[in-house]
């Protein structure tokens, strides 16, 4: 998921927004290949819970930035996606999408072969363009809008331990107001989301260490109990690195950016195996505020989790 360690892990831990620019030439989009973990995931939230995953909000045309985030995803990864103008193709997965017409175009690689166009079809219309990219490609998306500094618009089915539908239609100050330590970010609110959709293209990283195994982490579909009363005992058993990588696609007719998500989890142990890795999360864990601490859950297993990394420096 070209998740930069050394760029992400950072200390002392601040709460910022950490965006650099790409260099030319950097993909933003990482196809899946048929029967993926990142793919089952998504084509069991969007089979199974859509609602939860497909958010916009009412009035809002998001075709202008989904026809954009199509032509870049041809333009990009032509032997995975194809776009006319009109009828979208995931050339690994044997569906199409034209117009609102789903097109089971060939037999797929895993399952009965149907998989993705039995997914689509019962999406509602407007929806099944969106649908093809999310089960195409590892990230999720959302739509920032210049206009009036809202996210009007999300395709999240791996979103990590927060609600779709609890930011949909919302000032993006208000989205990271809940967030820890966060006062930088929602002063410069306004001034970010006027970089993110201008002409330059962006990406930054999260990173965090939680109980949670899968990559789809809806609070509805998280044990409450974030980490076992016995995690300490069995410490790194049960223990794995969440990443985020995220930047942004631009539309600027409509003066907006597509923002893409991709997650990845993996098990700490899996993870972490250079010193000097382990000696930076050190740092950063260590250096992080109470209300950070709290905010990511890691206030339980602070003292297993830096114990554990000085063991591994």
């Amino acid at each position: 998921m070209n998740f930069d360690f050394e760029a992400a892990v950072t200390a002392p831990f601040r709460m910022q927004p950490g965006l650099r620019r790409l260099a030319p030439g950097t993909p933003q989009l990482t196809p899946l290949a048929p029967g993926s973990r990142h793919q089952r995931e998504k084509l069991a939230v969007l089979s199974a819970f859509p609602q939860m995953a497909l958010q916009v909000r009412g009035g809002f045309d998001a075709m202008p930035a989904l026809h954009a985030l199509a032509a870049h995803a041809a333009a990009e990864h032509p032997l995975a996606f194809a776009w006319d103008g009109h009828r979208a193709q995931a050339l690994r997965l044997g569906t199409a999408v034209a117009g609102t017409e789903v097109q089971h175009t060939a037999a797929g690689a895993f399952g009965l072969g149907d998989e993705i166009a039995r997914c689509l079809r019962p999406l509602a219309p407007q929806w099944r363009l969106a649908g093809l990219l999310s089960l195409s490609f590892a990230e999720d998306f959302a739509i920032v809008d210049a206009r009036d500094a809202t996210i009007p618009w999300l395709a999240v089915a791996l979103p990590s331990h927060w609600e779709p539908e609890a930011k949909v239609g919302r000032p993006f100050a208000e989205v990271h107001a809940p967030v820890a330590d966060s006062a930088l970010i929602v002063r410069a609110s306004e001034a970010l989301v006027a970089l993110v959709t201008g002409q330059d293209r962006w990406e930054r990283f999260v990173w965090n260490v939680t109980g949670h195994p899968r990559l789809h982490a809806h609070p509805a579909h998280v044990d409450p109990e974030r980490w076992p009363a016995d995690i300490a005992a069995g410490w790194p058993a049960g223990a794995w690195w969440r990443t985020e990588r995220q930047t942004f696609i631009q539309v600027p007719e409509a003066r907006q950016s597509v923002f893409t998500i991709a997650v990845e989890c993996r098990p700490l142990a899996e993870a972490i195996t250079a010193p000097a890795q382990a000696a930076a999360l050190h740092e950063a864990v260590a250096t992080m505020s109470p209300a950070v601490l709290d905010y990511r859950n890691l206030t339980a297993v602070r003292e297993p989790l830096l114990q554990w990394l000085s063991n591994c420096r």
